[in-house]
């Protein structure tokens, strides 16, 4: 069973939100289709709560499967490269990922496959991606309050990721990584395929929601599967914006306590979450197969 919990987000997004007067409706007041137009009580839900770990591993093995599709919807995809990785529920450890050479588009959840920290698939018949067990599996080691991974080689991140710059917030929408992104030069360019060489990586990135690991791309990591994927999805429009940006001129960066500001508001864990429900919903109604 699933059941959903009011968040805080009303109160950060829309503000407060007074409930009806009550008491008797003066007559003549206006109204539209029989709604009398008075203050009213709303909310909004937050991320489910689950009373089993089956019902749990279920939801984000589908969550990640949508997101693998908005992954390629947004044109993500690069041949094999690219990965979303999520934790088991039950057996933290292990971690749910998209297998090798499988499309984007076209994952399911009867695709997913589990791998362990040893590299080892332990449910499922299909591969492994070799560079996205020794980040991943390193990450997920290294912090242990990360529960979702992301990384692909979207066009505008890794052409970001070859000036070896951070993001500048030049924009609201980059201020969610305002201080709280790195760049990370370590092993830059190399294709990551030693265990030693992933440990080096996720040692460079032990806090923050975002890395651009220089000449290769983005990673953004999260509570949730929501929470990283619209990190990443935010974060490759916003190194886009910037270098469209940095062609036309000169940018004006926005004042440091603007900057600070704007992130405190929007770059909480559980707005990246609700920002990521709209994608959910789309990829819902026009991929439904996903939940196969």
């Amino acid at each position: 069973m699933t059941t959903t919990q009011q968040s805080p987000l009303s109160d950060r997004f829309v503000g407060d939100h007074p409930t009806d007067a009550g008491g008797d409706v003066p007559e003549g007041a206006p109204s539209i289709d029989g709604v009398v137009l008075t203050p009213k009580d709303v909310s909004l839900n937050g991320p489910p709560t689950f009373a089993t770990v089956e019902g749990e591993r279920l939801h984000r093995k589908q969550k990640l499967a949508g997101a693998l599709r908005i992954f390629g919807r947004f044109g993500f995809g690069e041949g094999v490269a690219g990965h979303i990785t999520v934790r088991d529920p039950e057996f933290p450890d292990h971690f749910w990922v998209n297998p090798f050479g499988k499309s984007f588009r076209h994952m399911s959840v009867s695709d997913l496959i589990l791998v362990n920290h040893d590299g080892h698939v332990v449910y499922g018949g299909q591969p492994v991606n070799r560079a996205a067990f020794v980040i991943h599996a390193a990450i997920h080691q290294t912090r242990p309050e990360v529960v979702a991974a992301a990384h692909a080689h979207s066009p505008f991140g890794k052409s970001f990721a070859s000036l070896g710059i951070p993001l500048a917030p030049l924009t609201q929408d980059a201020c969610v990584f305002y201080d709280d992104h790195r760049v990370i030069e370590t092993q830059g360019g190399a294709v990551v395929f030693e265990v030693e060489a992933g440990r080096e990586l996720a040692a460079a990135f032990p806090d923050g929601k975002a890395a651009i690991h220089q000449n290769h791309g983005l990673f953004t990591v999260g509570e949730t599967v929501d929470e990283a994927v619209f990190w990443f999805v935010t974060m490759e429009r916003s190194c886009q914006a910037q270098l469209m940006a940095m062609a036309a001129g000169e940018p004006k960066p926005i004042r440091h306590e603007y900057a600070r500001y704007t992130a405190e508001q929007t770059g909480f864990p559980l707005a990246g979450w609700f920002s990521f429900q709209p994608l959910w919903q789309e990829i819902c109604g026009t991929d439904p197969d996903l939940f196969n």
